[in-house]
């Protein structure tokens, strides 16, 4: 069955990446977030209006992918409502339309709908605890979306990064070049995930659903595999880069105080992935070497 999808958000580090992923054959619009605000709720309902219509005339398995978020962990904290404007209401209205249209959705959400004080990676059904302002409204987008009526699937990733937009590796990349010596935080742990890795899952996903395999699951947990600091995926950067990973020092959350407070352990278990017969990604190391090779 081929796929027709609509990916707002289509300008973003994973937009790009889910463009560049498609198949032949797929048909994909991916507005940037100008050109289809998921605030504006007259164009959100056309755009999947027209989905539903383009997919029906090409015999081809509608399926929206929303990679649309307000990401600025630390703006949020003073513009919580305009965080809880793209983050809560435009999804609650995406999956409306897409209940009414009866057009799957999958929802992209965070690590940071967790306290972040865990000592094993997080289950899909732990008990969720933002202490951000992103993390809150993150954690509401997914409610909105899994109480719409839609048929919605809820991904969870964390630390992405990508060749696209502002990042960890490209801030880092930057540094290296302009600085002998800096510090990085060490007692934050996460696991990094490429978004070229994430949009092949995300649309290997899309396709089960398309072929009537769906995850009975509904929330579902995909990074890139194992776990690392702040500062051991800087080091790590350092040496794709050739540079001498001993110029990065290691330093505490304490001695970086940021506006957002940042989960302290946020690895999410991928089980759920595996479990529902999705391609586990590959480990976060191997992910960042192929994304400096090229």
């Amino acid at each position: 069955m081929r796929l027709a999808l609509l990916v707002p958000g289509g300008s973003g580090q994973l937009g790009r990446d889910l463009v560049d992923s498609v198949s032949s054959g797929t048909e994909v619009v991916a507005p940037s977030s100008a050109e289809l605000d998921l605030t504006a709720t007259g164009d959100v309902v056309a755009a999947v209006g027209s989905l539903a219509a383009r997919a029906a005339e090409a015999g081809a398995f509608p399926v929206v992918l929303n990679a649309a978020a307000y990401t600025a962990v630390d703006a949020a904290e003073t513009d919580e409502a305009r965080a809880f404007a793209v983050n809560v209401d435009g999804p609650r209205v995406l999956a409306a339309a897409c209940s009414s249209h009866r057009v799957p959705l999958i929802q992209v959400s965070t690590d940071y709908v967790f306290p972040g004080d865990a000592s094993r990676p997080y289950e899909v059904d732990d008990e969720l605890g933002p202490r951000s302002a992103y993390g809150r409204t993150k954690a509401a987008g997914e409610d909105a979306v899994l109480g719409s009526g839609a048929s919605s699937w809820v991904v969870r990733t964390s630390w992405v990064y990508g060749r696209t937009g502002s990042n960890f590796v490209k801030t880092m990349v930057r540094l290296e070049s302009e600085r002998e010596k800096l510090s990085v935080v060490d007692d934050q742990i996460g696991s990094p995930t490429w978004s070229a890795d994430l949009a092949a899952g995300l649309l290997e996903l899309a396709t089960t659903i398309a072929q009537d395999r769906a995850p009975a699951a509904k929330v579902l947990h995909c990074t890139g595999a194992g776990e690392v600091s702040w500062f051991g995926f800087a080091r790590a950067i350092f040496e794709e880069l050739g540079a001498d990973p001993e110029r990065i020092g290691p330093c505490t959350t304490e001695e970086y105080p940021r506006p957002a407070p940042r989960p302290a352990y946020s690895v999410l278990s991928n089980a759920s992935w595996s479990a529902a017969g999705l391609t586990p990604l590959r480990g976060w190391r191997e992910a960042l070497h192929q994304y400096f090779a090229g």
